[in-house]
């Protein structure tokens, strides 16, 4: 059986920085990379203000997923309305995925975070989600009420509340 074709891309909207944020990226996640540079030629300089041969777009892959980011100028700015989910398996993972993509940018609650970028982030361990919807509530509502109280997700202190401990 084929595999099934990525039918969306998302396009990350950045000011002149498209470029800087990929290569940032593609160190971040292991089996990532660059996969299309398209430069501004002279058409339609005197709209989009690019110059020749700056980066217009640049397309790039983090594990397989792809992306898209355009140098389109300082009219849109990212929002925590669009995040990006990092789920890990364990706590040396949510380690290093929260230091190395709040570096330079921001920490929120629950395990999000901006990047230098502006570009938010969730990075939790990917069982929580499994213990959110656990049918007993009571197990449920002590790891919400856990992971509620931090910022950077403690895998093992959620388990515990989880576990009643």
């Amino acid at each position: 059986m084929p595999i099934a074709k990525q039918q969306i891309t998302p396009c990350l909207w950045f000011d002149k920085n498209a470029e800087e944020a990929a290569n940032f990226y593609i160190t971040v996640f292991k089996n990532s990379k660059i996969t299309r540079v398209v430069r501004f030629g002279k058409a339609g300089q005197e709209i989009h203000g690019g110059m020749p041969g700056a980066v217009l777009a640049i397309d790039f892959e983090l594990d397989g997923q792809k992306f898209s980011g355009l140098n389109g100028g300082p009219h849109f700015k990212f929002s925590e309305a669009i995040s990006f989910q990092v789920p890990c398996e364990t706590q040396q993972e949510i380690d290093y995925y929260w230091s190395t993509l709040s570096k330079g940018g921001s920490e929120g609650d629950c395990g999000w975070l901006k990047d230098k970028f502006g570009l938010s982030w969730q990075v939790f361990p990917g069982r929580l989600l499994d213990m959110l919807r656990d049918l007993d509530r009571e197990k449920a509502d002590r790891a919400m009420s856990a992971m509620m109280k931090m910022s950077k997700i403690d895998l093992a202190t959620i388990e515990r509340a989880y576990a009643g401990k």
